[in-house]
């Protein structure tokens, strides 16, 4: 995973190897516009809405259905949680929570603090995703802060979209295109379906796990940043491997990877709540609630 940096889990030495975060690659300098099809226009992305945590990156959050007086959303990953990694086919919801988030301008200057109040749901079982809920409104913080909430896509993303992973953490964009899908991917005890597989320019590093992935057509967020191959190993920590339908496994070294978030908002309801079961909602339950 893209290492997180600090925290429970994570090692105090930026440079070492543990699950809990992003994948740690080489610093590349992001290269804006470059890889961007020249058929479609697209959106600035800057580093409103996105947020730093104490150990990975994130952002705030809405639905397509979300209402301004709505509390405020916050996503990053499942392996960024303060208690450490959630065991694979563990899943979270409803958990206190008082977690701050470094809230950043569109030039990642840092505006003020917004604390959660539950962990509303997290996993890292089919995909690798925390959402705080936090004490504050959207409007409240539009307010205060000038900032609006990223949304989440309703559409599956596209094959050679061009991207932007936007880290609080490093205050850093990579940008890159979609090279492809990933039936199945996994790295340790974890498995995901359908992830997202950057083409080589986006060298995430530790502390982007979490990062906003935004599709810069659109402007909404396509996946959420979370994993790499840092040394050419097989499925092991750090290092996941790719399996396809056939059961042929592949290894990219260098090669990083995010989880797709279309299918989030039909698990949130009317004041951004969770509901697990609302129809067209496939996040994995927890065991007590599974049929």
């Amino acid at each position: 995973m893209n290492r997180p940096l600090v925290g429970t889990l994570a090692t105090a030495v930026l440079g070492a190897a543990t699950l809990v975060g992003t994948v740690g690659t080489a610093h590349a300098a992001p290269q804006p516009g470059a890889h961007h099809p020249k058929q479609h226009k697209t959106k600035a992305v800057d580093f409103a809405g996105s947020v730093a945590l104490s150990n990975c990156s994130g952002s705030v959050i809405r639905m397509p259905g979300s209402q301004e007086n709505d509390p405020a959303l916050v996503m990053s990953n499942g392996h960024c949680l303060e208690s450490g990694m959630p065991g694979a086919g563990e899943v979270i919801v409803d958990q206190p929570s008082s977690r701050s988030f470094t809230l950043l301008d569109k030039s990642a200057g840092r505006l003020g603090t917004i604390k959660a109040k539950k962990i509303a749901y997290a996993t890292m079982t089919d995909t690798d995703v925390s959402i705080y809920e936090t004490g504050s409104t959207y409007a409240q913080i539009a307010q205060k802060y000038g900032i609006k909430p990223l949304e989440l896509a309703t559409e599956h993303p596209a094959k050679g979209a061009a991207i932007s992973v936007v880290s609080g953490y490093w205050k850093k964009i990579y940008s890159c295109n979609i090279d492809g899908f990933v039936p199945t991917l996994k790295e340790g005890d974890w498995t995901w379906k359908d992830s997202v597989r950057y083409t080589p320019q986006c060298k995430t590093i530790g502390g982007t796990s979490g990062s906003p992935v935004v599709d810069t057509t659109t402007g909404k967020v396509a996946a959420i940043n979370n994993t790499g191959n840092e040394d050419g190993e097989e499925c092991t920590v750090n290092n996941p491997c790719e399996v396809d339908e056939n059961g042929k496994v592949t290894v990219r070294k260098g090669i990083n990877y995010a989880q797709e978030t279309y299918g989030i908002p039909k698990c949130f309801g009317t004041g951004n709540k969770l509901d697990l079961s609302a129809e067209g909602c496939a996040l994995p339950k927890p065991a007590a609630t599974r049929r």
